[in-house]
């Protein structure tokens, strides 16, 4: 039976012949192409022959309950689909780390809670290879808890763009189409568009009524 890392416990000084672990952050605004990109990362890893585990949370079930799907898979029905586990929180990611386990692949990791970011943190410094993909903004356009926290401890960050719906610009920012009451709002294009900064309606919903 294949053993369970211990991300969560004292990370243990790395002996010599450990691999380089490493973080990775892939940030931006819906339909940016995050999760396509963490996609592209974990095939080219699998065909390396490099074993890769990939989770997502729990909340996110728009597309499929058990796979990381992109807004352009699940909309056009394309092959950028992956596998994985979908767990609550972060304690419950770190206790399904297998200990072969060379990449971590996290989705939408702004739905984690704050801990995700020591999880991270361990399983790189235990020499694994952990690819972040999740947004940098809420809807009112501030930093979206713990993503600036990941980003600070990444060896690598890269921050993609969508195409703003109202200008056709660069997009960096997720607008909220739809009222609601909490930050956490699970949607697709049917509660958000992608917009630049000038085309951003940073509006509170939960006050405008």
């Amino acid at each position: 039976m294949p053993r369970q890392r211990k991300a969560n416990g004292v990370a243990a000084m790395k002996p010599r012949g450990l691999p380089l672990g490493s973080v990775e952050v892939i940030t931006g605004s819906m339909f940016s192409g995050k999760t396509e990109e963490l996609i592209r990362r974990v095939k080219r890893a699998r065909f390396a022959k490099q074993t890769v585990q990939a989770f997502k949370p729990r909340i996110d079930d728009r597309y499929d309950a058990e796979k990381i799907v992109s807004h352009a898979a699940a909309e056009e029905g394309s092959s950028k689909v992956l596998s994985a586990v979908a767990v609550a929180n972060s304690e419950s990611l770190a206790a399904r780390v297998l200990e072969e386990t060379q990449v971590v692949a996290v989705d939408e990791a702004q739905f984690f809670d704050r801990g995700i970011v020591d999880v991270v943190q361990r399983l790189a410094d235990q020499g694994v290879r952990v690819i972040v993909a999740g947004l940098d903004q809420d809807y009112l356009g501030r930093p979206f808890h713990p993503m600036p926290e990941l980003m600070a401890i990444a060896e690598d960050v890269t921050k993609v763009h969508a195409v703003c719906t109202v200008c056709g610009g660069e997009a960096s920012r997720s607008q909220r189409l739809i009222e609601d009451r909490g930050t956490v709002l699970v949607g697709g294009s049917e509660s958000y568009e992608a917009r630049c900064r000038t085309c951003f309606e940073a509006r509170d919903v939960t006050r405008s009524r």
